[in-house]
């Protein structure tokens, strides 16, 4: 079983992983909130909708501690299902890996060390004011690259940001991309028509319609996204090139990456997207449809993990479509295994997180 799925452009798959092989990453997960994840139905990312504003923190909390200070356990589903931040840390602590916090804008903070790039947490995308100050997120967010392209061999930028596949939605279609029923949900129903609705009320308040934002990125967050895309986005403009950038993630990365390449194409000439092999086989999104609209060239990345006979079923609900991506568990499995892929395989990983699991107190 290949640990590793390439997906699309097979050349670029290869070269893009080439350049990361025997190295080893420095991860950068960015959080933020925004009131869009506390509509109801929109996020599986805590046991009720209020809760998803201390899911973020909650999550960076659980990577550097492995238990959380700002709530009890660990963040949940509403059905129990822990986050997928248990992955993400079982192969940190493995390898080893450093990591660090950035801060787009939030409510909750975390007990954590981060990196506060001076945004707020984000509005409801549906009244058309999602992020009050994108241009600052973005400026600091670019300073920050541009030093992290000093000291790192290359970049895992993952996320935890509840609500973040409709505020993608948002920014997707600002943009001008076909996205609808296209992003993907931490739900095994995706809520796709609910999402819709709810980008179609945000236009409707700016007065806009699909593809009016397309030269302008920043005002597409700024009505319709998330402080953590304009901190991600600005990462990757400081980087600009320097080192290999893996956004770890599904389709909120997608948007992410439409943002960069409708900012400037060259942003992107070395960024790769690694995700899970839960979200490329999600019939009920098309992350391979919205990267081959934004940019064909762009390598999609799978972790290609099997949690059907893991003995937890915390974890083999996975296969179940549940929660499928999050905290970077995607790109940081594919940087594990490419640290040397000769030994380091999936099986190896999905060991060291059923260990992880074991120790989780729920």
């Amino acid at each position: 079983m290949d640990s590793i799925l390439k997906i699309g452009n097979q050349g670029r798959c290869d070269l893009f992983l080439n350049h990361i092989v025997g190295k080893s990453p420095l991860l950068v997960t960015v959080i933020g909130n925004t009131e869009t994840g506390k509509i109801p139905g929109i996020s599986a990312a805590g046991a009720n909708p209020n809760i998803t504003d201390f899911t973020p923190a909650a999550d960076i909390e659980y990577l550097y501690y492995e238990f959380c200070k700002c709530i009890q356990g660990v963040p949940v589903t509403p059905t129990g299902i822990p986050t997928p931040g248990i992955i993400t840390k079982a192969i940190i602590d493995h390898l080893d890996f450093p990591h660090l916090t950035v801060i787009g804008g939030v409510n909750i903070f975390p007990s954590a060390p981060f990196i506060s790039l001076g945004g707020n947490a984000g509005g409801d995308i549906s009244t058309g004011s999602a992020v009050e100050n994108p241009e600052k997120i973005f400026a600091n967010g670019e300073i920050l690259g541009k030093n992290l392209s000093k000291i790192a061999n290359y970049l895992v930028i993952g996320e935890s940001i509840a609500g973040g596949t409709t505020t993608a939605l948002g920014v997707l279609t600002a943009l001008g991309y076909d996205a609808n029923n296209k992003v993907s949900s931490s739900l095994p129903e995706n809520p796709s028509r609910l999402k819709i609705d709810i980008v179609t009320s945000g236009l409707k308040a700016r007065n806009l319609k699909k593809g009016d934002l397309k030269e302008d990125p920043l005002n597409a967050i700024k009505y319709f996204g998330d402080p953590m895309q304009a901190a991600v986005l600005g990462i990757i403009s400081g980087v600009s090139g320097k080192i290999p950038v893996l956004l770890a993630g599904g389709t909120q990365m997608a948007a992410v990456l439409a943002l960069a390449q409708n900012l400037n194409p060259n942003l992107i000439s070395n960024v790769a997207i690694g995700t899970t092999k839960w979200i490329v086989n999600d019939e009920s999104s098309d992350i391979l449809n919205l990267i081959n609209q934004i940019n064909p060239t762009v390598p999609i990345l799978a972790a290609n993990f099997n949690f059907g006979d893991i003995k937890y079923e915390g974890l083999r609900v996975y296969e179940t479509g549940m929660v499928k991506e999050g905290v970077g568990a995607g790109g940081c499995a594919i940087a594990a295994i490419m640290t040397d892929p000769k030994k380091m395989t999936i099986d190896i990983l999905q060991k060291e997180i059923e260990k992880k699991y074991e120790h989780l107190s729920l």
